[in-house]
């Protein structure tokens, strides 16, 4: 089971802090529901292209970052349609962009 949430804004907020203090950039690219919303976090590198994260239950214990979409550099657009698709679907969505080195280590805490 998985522990009590923190408001999604809190959280929002947080992972943007912790990009920035890595030497990073974040921004908000869709503001959702203050508590409850679901976080996908554009995770942005060198090239520019995006890696789509969402928290997902794991069989094994909490829920865990999953990529679950990539950004491709000959098809940019259906990524932004991609991600314009799930905030129009889901309005308490929240979809944060960080651009710091190596954020799976640092921000999301992937191994």
């Amino acid at each position: 089971m998985d522990p009590p949430r923190l408001p999604a804004s809190l959280e929002a907020g947080a992972l943007m802090r912790q990009a920035q203090a890595a030497g990073g950039f974040a921004m908000v690219l869709h503001k959702g529901d203050a508590d409850g919303g679901t976080i996908l976090v554009v995770a942005v590198d060198r090239d520019g292209l995006g890696t789509l994260y969402e928290r997902l239950p794991d069989p094994a214990g909490p829920r865990r970052w999953v990529a679950v979409r990539q950004q491709l550099a000959d098809a940019r657009g259906e990524f932004d349609a991609y991600l314009d698709r799930r905030a129009k679907l889901d309005r308490d969505v929240w979809i944060v962009e960080l651009t710091v080195a190596d954020v799976e280590r640092s921000i999301l805490n992937l191994d």
